[in-house]
């Protein structure tokens, strides 16, 4: 349940409005908007009766339920406004969200050597991208595929990190790891095998990093926002949804099925920024850059490329991964869509 309040309603009203909904045993969560202050009810509601509340005090407009079992990660929880998420990197602070330019992430798969990890943040720097992606601790299919480096790699992504002035996404797979990870790492991932590890979820929820949610392999968008549920239930609200492909019948000609329908559903669902993953979402390094053109188009605030110095020889995902030459060229493929929709430019990080 949402109370939405007046245009200019005084701050010493908004605290008596809240004061007096706690005293009935719920909290209220103040959401400043551009225009309004909406007050979001966590707790029993499902007896209380709308007029009622809004008789509370006449600085109060409306009183509205929230119909989606996703309530904080709800657009109409925020009365339609969508959310951003501000990262601290080296370079300042970039912002994701609907009304900014889009982000690019790229990066290996894993994280292999310090040569190699960061001649390519450094690389990737150099074409335009935001963000350094790579992988410490790596959740693969079969217990015998390369795993990760593990903690050691977070000393390497720390290097390239400085080298380059990228900010760090890495995934988190164990609780057990989240503080050192957090420690390195500007955005926390959690991987599709992990979307619905609750406990995982509550706990990057209460600290306060950004968190990137990818879409689990055979979830529905329901399931999806629900697990961003827990992440903002637990105090986090910077959360990033990514599509990086979904289980069909037919997975012959590619890794995943890319569903990038999910664009225009989610912007009717949900306030959360959202992020597409071609690589993962095609496997093939061809079908990235079209992928990625056709996201842009289809309204993705960020996109998550793979990007290694020699995919042959990689150790994880080579087939899906650019070469750096490429990459560079995609940037300027992407550079073409982005600005015919209004969404790039070539000065994104504000220092």
């Amino acid at each position: 349940m949402i109370v939405v309040m007046k245009v200019g309603s005084p701050e010493a009203e908004i605290e008596y409005v809240s004061k007096e909904f706690q005293s009935w045993g719920l909290s209220p969560e103040k959401i400043v908007g551009k225009h309004k202050v909406v007050l979001g009810l966590v707790g029993e509601t499902a007896g209380l009766d709308p007029l009622q509340l809004q008789e509370i005090s006449p600085w109060i407009e409306d009183v509205l339920r929230v119909e989606q079992p996703f309530k904080r990660a709800s657009l109409q929880y925020r009365q339609g406004e969508y959310s951003e998420v501000a990262v601290a990197t080296p370079n300042g602070v970039v912002m994701v969200g609907k009304h900014h330019p889009i982000t690019v992430v790229a990066g290996p798969c894993s994280v292999e050597n310090e040569a190699m990890i960061v001649e390519t943040a450094k690389r990737v720097k150099a074409a335009g991208a935001h963000f350094l992606r790579g992988g410490a601790y790596k959740p693969r299919t079969s217990p015998y595929a390369f795993q990760g480096h593990g903690e050691s790699a977070l000393e390497l992504l720390a290097a390239a990190r400085e080298a380059s002035g990228l900010g760090i996404i890495t995934e988190v797979m164990d609780t057990a790891d989240l503080d050192k990870i957090a420690e390195v790492a500007d955005v926390i991932q959690i991987g599709a095998r992990n979307m619905q590890n609750f406990s995982l979820l509550k706990k990057v929820g209460a600290q306060d990093k950004p968190v990137l949610l990818k879409r689990g392999m055979a979830a529905t968008i329901d399931d999806w926002l629900m697990a961003a549920e827990y992440v903002l239930a637990a105090g986090n609200p910077n959360v990033i949804l990514c599509e990086r492909g979904i289980r069909t019948f037919d997975q012959k000609y590619t890794r995943n099925t890319l569903d990038l329908s999910v664009l225009p559903v989610l912007r009717n669902l949900t306030h959360l920024p959202i992020m597409i993953d071609p690589s993962h979402g095609t496997g093939k390094s061809d079908y990235v850059p079209s992928m990625a053109i056709a996201s842009i188009a289809a309204g993705t605030d960020s996109l998550m490329i793979e990007v290694h110095p020699n995919p042959a020889k990689a150790m994880s995902d080579g087939p899906q991964s650019l070469t750096p030459e490429r990459f560079d060229r995609l940037m300027q493929e992407l550079s073409v869509m982005g600005k015919t929709v209004g969404r790039w430019t070539e000065m994104a990080v504000a220092v």
